[in-house]
């Protein structure tokens, strides 16, 4: 639960997506439809870092996912997903005092669509960069492991297939998915991922290398020979998850977009180990992303300026201080 009271970091914002970390402290943030990066700062100044070029904004498109190098404090890079005019595609960057280098793009092809473009990407503990991607409307690629569309991506930082992959050369780790949105490790090195569900299930994964998650053919805990089922589901009213995050406390933090609350499922050795905790039910509204600060805290990113009903001061990054 939380051990402290939530206060803005940062109000103002249009149509965040994501958040991450440099490791000074400072947050990137991207903003979806303006295809803009914010600086934002532990208190709450904020920079913009320009526009990334090539973003083609609509529907649930835009510029997407950032994620920050393990190594930034000498590589200076940063990754971007971003809808383009054709594809959706990750491009490399580096940051430096006068803002981005050149974007250079590092894997193209992510099938595109009004909905369903997925766009998570986080560095794994091993040093390689996952990437959520979604069916993009057409639900036969995520069982196709030729399509990069439906799955979860481990790639190198230049885009190429990660050695280890369950198959080598195919950047494919793991497949049978709808829309994966939040991706997110634990201290014991398992891995989680949120997936929207369609009509009836929304999902919380542990993701091993290879295993297929079912989609389309099943959604939510039904146990069928060859689909790994996920460790815990809601209905679409109560999720419609995004970002997820594991807090100092070992529990995966859940963001919920038409659930507009925060969701704590206590986890350990990649099991559930007790009931979901709804948190700030209905306080921010829809959220999108939620991270864990170098502090311990929680920033949580509202967006209720796309589909939720905006309320002062929307949309916003929140301190979260938890237990």
């Amino acid at each position: 639960m939380p051990a402290g009271a939530p206060s803005d970091v940062i109000t103002g914002l249009e149509v965040p997506w994501s958040i991450a970390f440099l490791p000074e402290g400072d947050a990137l943030v991207t903003l979806r439809d303006r295809g803009e990066v914010l600086r934002i700062s532990p208190t709450g100044t904020r920079t913009s870092l320009g526009r990334v070029p090539g973003v083609d904004s609509g529907g649930e498109g835009g510029l997407l996912g950032v994620a920050v190098s393990p190594t930034f404090a000498t590589d200076a890079t940063v990754h971007l997903y971003l809808t383009a005019a054709d594809d959706n595609r990750i491009v490399r960057t580096t940051l430096g005092a006068g803002g981005f280098g050149p974007m250079t793009p590092v894997l193209t092809g992510i099938p595109k669509a009004g909905n369903h473009n997925g766009g998570r990407i986080a560095w794994g503990p091993d040093g390689f960069l996952y990437v959520g991607t979604g069916d993009a409307a057409r639900t036969e690629r995520s069982q196709d492991p030729r399509s990069l569309g439906g799955k979860i991506l481990r790639i190198s930082g230049d885009g190429k297939a990660a050695p280890g992959n369950p198959t080598e050369g195919s950047r494919v780790w793991s497949l049978g998915h709808r829309n994966v949105q939040g991706l997110a490790w634990g201290a014991d090195g398992t891995m989680y991922a949120s997936e929207f569900g369609q009509n009836t299930w929304d999902e919380l994964n542990v993701i091993t290398p290879g295993s297929n998650y079912g989609w389309p053919e099943v959604e939510g805990i039904e146990r069928r020979d060859g689909f790994v089922a996920p460790i815990a589901q809601w209905s679409t009213d109560d999720a419609s998850p995004s970002g997820i995050a594991v807090g100092a406390d070992g529990a995966v933090y859940m963001a919920a977009l038409r659930g507009a609350s925060l969701w704590k499922i206590p986890v350990a050795g990649g099991q559930r180990t007790g009931s979901p905790v709804r948190l700030l039910e209905n306080r921010y509204g829809r959220m999108r992303d939620v991270v864990r600060a170098p502090d311990g805290t929680l920033w949580v990113l509202s967006n209720n300026t796309f589909r939720g009903q905006p309320r002062p001061g929307d949309d916003r990054v929140v301190r979260v201080p938890i237990g």
